[in-house]
């Protein structure tokens, strides 16, 4: 077959007039999102077909070329990301139907020692935190603005305070799903993969510092900030240090799991020899009744509440951690040249573009998430002293099928995200627009947060955002000369701060909170919040690309 060439002025031989028409299916699906009101997976479908049509009469793209690399894009969407979500979701909807996860609530009531703005913290940041890295897609916002709700938080403020804790775990929501896609779209080598979570985990730890601070401000003002700054600032930095470790020299597909433990160890070491002040104070100026929390939780129950998150973290662990285990595990995988794509693909430079497709079997994130899965089950369904009723395989199979029922137009809205970026991406738009931003120069360092927060605050997933952006930002890098993984971290960053924005993560918050039809309340008490950390995040990437450069390393 005669090999394809991306041709970045294949449109009147001028690159800008090719970077212009090539925005035409983002536009597209942003005009279907926000516009037309039309549905995330019907928004995609459109959009996937604007792209195709200006593959073929726009970069003069085969038709058969065009579907294969729709094709492509939407089994990386199925396999693995979609399957990782799934069962990230199942795995927590394992917990809940044990009967533990009432325990895991009563514990966060027994660790705030009756201050409800520390209680927050723990159940939004830190307790969300886990729920975002095994979960996400709206989960976090939805479980823990339900339960701050209960303890006599107003709505308007449990809503704000459940969004802005979200900001900081998202980058490495759902197994680090966001930086794997961000990779794998970018071209990037699974070294700079990593390299991409490292440099993450030197930006992240920022917003995960200052995030508990804006929660007491946003429950209790700076009166809250000045009575409860202290366990702030030990939660707020055990988190940020942990984030930072896990993601540099650990799994980095664990970051949020480990950084959400060890401040949730942190906040009960602090809470031993430090007292909340101005308990009683708080809880009549917010309208709430003295603390009753019932502190005769036995430790085992505790543990065993806390548990599911140890067996993930050892599975991850022993997964990812040496050679021998690792290396035994890799060579269950799945790799094949994709039909019609390999060897007829060609950047600008005439090489030919790596289109084969492989997936490891058994140490994919999806994959570790249904062993530990299992364990979880079954030990659930032998030590039972809870008082809830015993966990059953119908009820494990049960969870499963609900979810992916629960979970299939989101699941079909990623397929269709991914289909749209490797069209884009293997037909050249993505690289027209990335060598036509490149003319900014060094600024475009600044302005690289901005895409990720435009495309997460639009799609409302960070996965989506990097699945849309990754390419152009890795072609505006090469061209600019600035380390393509900072730039591709900096999309990945800068969606978190989008997120709190995104339409859906409104609606879910509203419903949560019984605010629904007041999305608009939501959104003027967070988007301050968001620009904020917008701003902090194109700073600091700008310093990266320059004077603080050794927090970007280079890898390959």
């Amino acid at each position: 077959m005669e090999r394809f060439a991306i041709d970045t002025a294949a449109i009147g031989g001028s690159l800008g007039l090719t970077a212009l028409v090539s925005t035409l299916p983002l536009l597209t699906f942003f005009v279907m999102l926000l516009g037309v009101k039309a549905r995330a997976h019907t928004s995609g479908a459109v959009a996937l077909l604007a792209s195709i049509l200006v593959a073929l009469f726009g970069m003069g793209m085969p038709i058969d070329l065009a579907l294969s690399s729709a094709g492509r894009g939407a089994l990386f969407g199925f396999l693995p990301i979609v399957f990782v979500i799934v069962m990230a979701i199942w795995f927590y909807e394992i917990t809940v139907a044990s009967g533990r996860f009432e325990d895991l609530r009563r514990t966060f009531d027994i660790l705030g020692e009756g201050d409800i703005r520390i209680q927050t913290i723990l159940i939004a940041f830190c307790f969300g935190g886990l729920l975002e890295a095994l979960a996400g897609f709206g989960a976090p916002v939805a479980i823990t603005a339900t339960m701050i709700l209960a303890l006599g938080v107003p709505p308007l403020r449990a809503a704000t305070a459940v969004l802005v804790a979200n900001t900081a775990p998202v980058a490495f929501g759902a197994v680090a799903i966001p930086i794997t896609t961000a990779g794998e779209v970018g071209g990037r080598t699974v070294e700079q993969t990593e390299n991409i979570a490292a440099i993450v985990g030197h930006q992240a730890p920022f917003l995960a510092f200052i995030v508990p601070f804006i929660i007491l401000f946003i429950l209790d003002g700076m009166r809250g900030v000045k009575e409860a700054a202290p366990a702030a600032f030990a939660i707020g930095l055990s988190f940020a240090i942990a984030q930072w470790a896990a993601s540099n020299f650990f799994a980095y597909q664990l970051t949020d799991v480990v950084a959400c433990i060890v401040s949730l160890g942190a906040a009960f070491l602090f809470l031993r020899v430090w007292n909340p002040k101005g308990v009683p104070e708080l809880r009549e100026r917010m309208n709430v009744g003295p603390n009753e929390a019932n502190t005769d939780l036995p430790g085992r129950r505790i543990w065993m509440a806390l548990m599911p998150y140890a067996v993930v973290t050892i599975i991850f662990g022993l997964a990812n951690l040496g050679s021998w285990l690792p290396g035994l595990l890799a060579k269950a995988t799945v790799a094949f040249d994709w039909p019609l794509l390999t060897g007829t693909l060609a950047d600008t430079d005439g090489e030919v573009l790596g289109t084969r497709y492989s997936i490891a079997l058994v140490s994919n994130p999806g994959s570790l998430l249904l062993i530990a899965g299992l364990v979880v089950a079954i030990i659930y369904s032998i030590f039972n002293d809870n008082g809830a009723y015993p966990l059953k395989a119908k009820q494990v199979w049960g969870a499963f099928t609900d979810t992916a029922y629960r979970m299939r137009w989101a699941a079909l809205t990623i397929v269709l995200v991914l289909a749209l970026a490797y069209v884009m991406n293997y037909s050249g738009q993505t690289v027209a627009m990335g060598e036509y931003l490149a003319a900014l120069g060094g600024v475009f360092a600044i302005l690289a947060p901005l895409l990720g927060w435009i495309g997460t605050a639009v799609t409302g997933s960070d996965t989506s955002a990097n699945a849309l952006f990754s390419k152009l930002q890795v072609t505006a890098a090469n061209n600019i000369g600035i380390n393509p993984d900072l730039l591709l971290a900096a999309n990945t960053v800068g969606g978190v701060t989008g997120k709190m924005i995104s339409p859906q993560s409104l609606a879910i918050a509203a419903t949560a909170v019984e605010m629904e039809g007041e999305e608009s309340k939501i959104f003027k008490s967070v988007v301050g919040y968001s620009i904020f950390f917008l701003i902090l995040l194109c700073v600091l990437v700008f310093l990266q690309s320059n004077v603080l450069s050794f927090m970007a390393p280079v890898v390959g």
